[in-house]
């Protein structure tokens, strides 16, 4: 098999995706599993992923601590440290394109979302660079004759796991909230979608990054996953995916006691109320549940309709749904592509039946799309009976709305909080007073007034309930990532009992 296939004229892709420890590919041992990975737009393979086992990840984590223990990153003056987290931001930016190409064919996101979040991923290091350098201790001085400074160290190796839905917006946050602060960490990205990510970890490396930084395996959940937050080298653990699977790290990381930070579902409800601006609340609504193919925790998949204007709403909301132009995701006039992977487009579209069967009735979509091929689904919304159909409790995670009538606004907080999740919640409407009384009163991590969803680095990130633990952002990731020391020292000699003398 040739080293690449040149599947664009610029940018190939590798045959097999395989680990990077210490900067470079492990040796391929004997007996080892590859995976298919496919084109969710055509159905076709682009590459064999090999799975990291047990063996693989002890030596990729073996990596990580040397480089914590023994290696430069620890210990380098923070303007070394930030040098290379900026020359990683340039080279990104550099490589954008390239990188959206990947995003594009292995995930199937439309070209036009990636690139945004393209952006993203190279600003994320540049942030957190920033951040660290303004890292800083205390002293405490108010104990007559002592003098107590407090400093933040790293807190060591981390294991990181990032979803399928959108692997180097996701993957660069978990790493770009980890190493700034002299941390090393072993990366598993998705089996479903490794080739964005295994390329930016290269580019990373071709930055200046020193090995050990950032190693990468890639498997299933069930063998590499477990295998690595199982790890006794691991000392933290950053998780973004399914409220399950997040279920199942805390299970193990709390034997040893190791921190978690999860990132998990949501089923986030997207309030329209009669005040809001009509127009504005449509565009949003179809963004909130439509963008990155409907495959993102933050959807705004409960879309609660005050009864006053639901007929209308819901009318115009169908009819821009079956507008919606589904296809290739490298055409800039593609708004939804495909799902990532056969087995997910299934489990979306099983909801439909689901749905009818509790009640809901078929508004538009609840197909396959009539393409040639690819793994697409028709932009689909349903308009629930009642809250408590599974179609309003669980993470579809697809470009599947749910429609809900509501006719005061303490029905629409009650409906929005009768949900397990607590990630976001979206409310539009002109009226001040109800704004600030759904962003107190709904139980969520973010609530986004007039806007669909805009992600401040500033500012914490993460969920209620089954949401996730944890926040992302400047403080939370400092908490999270480092430990605090406390150095005690007398400013003159304090007397002490002489055992023995």
């Amino acid at each position: 098999m040739n080293s690449v296939v040149a599947l664009n004229r610029d940018w190939p892709v590798v045959d097999r995706v395989r680990s990077l420890i210490d900067g470079e590919s492990p040796p391929l041992r004997a007996g080892g599993i590859d995976l298919p990975i496919v084109n969710p737009t055509t159905e076709e393979g682009l590459a064999v992923l090999r799975e990291a086992d047990a063996t693989e990840v002890d030596a990729a984590v073996a990596s990580a601590r040397r480089a914590f223990d023994t290696g430069p990153w620890p210990r380098m003056d923070i303007n070394e440290r930030k040098d290379i987290l900026y020359a990683i931001r340039d080279r990104l930016r550099a490589h954008a394109d390239e990188l959206a190409w990947l995003e594009c064919v292995g995930v199937g996101l439309p070209l036009a979302h990636v690139r945004g979040q393209m952006q993203r991923m190279a600003r994320s290091y540049e942030f957190f660079a920033e951040v660290a350098s303004t890292l800083h201790g205390e002293a405490y001085t108010q104990a007559k004759g002592w003098l107590t400074v407090v400093t933040r160290e790293p807190k060591g190796v981390a294991a990181l796991i990032a979803p399928w839905n959108a692997p180097l917006s996701l993957a660069s946050m978990r790493i770009a909230t980890c190493i700034p602060w002299g941390n090393t960490c072993v990366l598993k990205p998705s089996e479903y979608t490794p080739l964005s990510v295994r390329r930016m970890v290269e580019i990373l490396h071709e930055a200046g990054l020193p090995p050990g930084v950032v190693n990468l395996v890639n498997g299933r959940g069930a063998v590499t996953g477990s295998a690595l937050v199982s790890h006794p080298g691991i000392d933290m653990i950053g998780f973004t995916g399914g409220t399950a699977t997040g279920r199942d790290i805390m299970t193990a990381a709390g034997r040893r006691l190791v921190p978690v930070a999860l990132e998990l579902g949501g089923k986030s409800a997207n309030i329209i109320c009669a005040s809001a601006d009509i127009e504005r609340a449509l565009d949003g609504a179809l963004v909130g549940i439509f963008a990155n193919n409907g495959q993102q925790c933050l959807a705004g998949s409960r879309i609660l309709v005050q009864r006053s204007i639901a007929p209308m709403f819901i009318e115009r909301f169908v009819e821009r749904a079956r507008n919606i132009r589904v296809g290739d995701p490298l055409s800039p006039r593609t708004e939804v592509g495909p799902l990532a992977y056969r087995a997910h487009m299934e489990r979306v579209l099983s909801y439909v039946d689901i749905a009818r069967a509790e009640g809901a009735q078929l508004l538009t979509g609840g197909r396959r799309a009539a393409l040639e091929r690819g793994w697409f689904v028709e932009p689909t919304a349903v308009l629930a009976a009642s809250n408590d159909a599974r179609v309003c409790q669980e993470e579809i995670f697809g470009p599947f709305a749910t429609l809900l009538e509501f006719d005061t606004l303490d029905e629409a907080i009650a409906i929005a909080n009768r949900s397990r999740f607590g990630l976001a919640g979206y409310v539009w409407s002109e009226d001040f007073a109800t704004a600030m009384r759904c962003s107190r009163e709904i139980r969520a991590g973010t609530i986004w007034i007039n806007t669909p969803m805009m992600r401040e680095l500033r500012a914490p990130f993460g969920g209620y309930k089954e949401s996730g633990v944890g926040r992302d952002g400047p403080a939370s990731s400092v908490d999270f990532y480092t430990e605090l020391k406390s150095t005690i020292f007398p400013l003159d000699p304090p007397p002490m009992h002489r055992y023995g003398a």
